[in-house]
């Protein structure tokens, strides 16, 4: 608790530039909520097909209306490489929770599940390596975990896939590595469980 503790102080004693995808969504939106009351400036970026403008306006209502000046909208999509460029300029960080959410729907219409999932993070990836973002954070999945039964769950030790939205996920994985490899930018996957 002491680390996350002094994290919050270093956020609160200097303040960055954030970029969150997604940012009208469940998990988005709350990440929002966090920074904007550490005194961070945020930008956000959600094309409103999963989040909610909702959930913006509760993050305005709880939020000092100062800490509310110190964020940027953008109504646009990741699928768009210029959107994620511009949006992506000035950030320090991108916490990238935009994606297509749907497993049953993904077994429906894989094309779009792929557009979104790995198209939208290789836009994504480029837009933070043309920007000098310092890292991004994105949604992996537990979903990654596929078809291996092992318990508890082991972060190197994954199945074969069992749908088109766990395979875009993984696929994620692949793509953030070669981000480090190629262009030394940082990654970080959250195989988030739910």
């Amino acid at each position: 608790m002491a680390a996350y503790s002094h994290t919050l102080e270093s956020l609160k004693s200097s303040p960055r530039s954030w970029l969150i995808t997604g940012a009208a969504g469940f998990i988005g939106s709350h990440l929002l909520e966090t920074l904007l009351g550490l005194g961070q400036r945020v930008t956000g970026l959600d094309d409103f097909s999963t989040g909610s403008r909702a959930n913006l306006d509760e993050v305005r209502a709880r939020v000092a209306a100062g800490a509310w000046q110190n964020f940027h909208f953008i109504e646009g999509t990741i699928h768009d490489p210029a959107t994620c460029r511009d949006a992506a300029r000035g950030a320090d960080f991108i916490l990238h929770e935009a994606a297509f959410i749907s497993v049953p729907l993904s077994l429906e219409d894989p094309d779009a599940c792929n557009r979104t999932n790995i198209g939208g993070f290789e836009n994504i990836l480029a837009a933070a390596v043309e920007n000098n973002v310092k890292r991004v954070v994105h949604a992996s999945s537990s979903a990654v975990y596929g078809s291996d039964t092992t318990m508890p769950k082991v972060e190197q030790k994954t199945g074969r896939p069992l749908s088109p939205y766990a395979a875009s996920k993984f696929q994620n994985e692949i793509q953030a590595r070669a981000a480090l490899r190629d262009h030394g930018l940082g990654v970080v996957g959250l195989r988030y469980f739910n």
